[in-house]
């Protein structure tokens, strides 16, 4: 009866990760990394707010 098991099959679960030690350094480079992320955030969010660059298209005329 293999016609009746049709369609995709389910995929496996994966195994759990084992929780990584991490020494003084490994948690310095995320912290510094997590705050390299946060300031070019903070500098997209400054820069934005003076309006979009390019978004108005083509201006088109009254005239016609």
């Amino acid at each position: 009866m293999s016609g009746r098991e049709g369609g995709k099959k389910k995929p496996l679960k994966a195994a759990k990760k084992q929780q990584q030690d991490l020494d003084d350094d490994d948690v310095a480079l995320k912290q510094k990394l997590k705050d390299e992320q946060k300031a070019l955030q903070a500098a997209k969010d400054k820069a934005g707010k003076k309006g979009p660059m390019g978004a108005s298209g083509i201006k088109k005329s009254g005239k016609k």
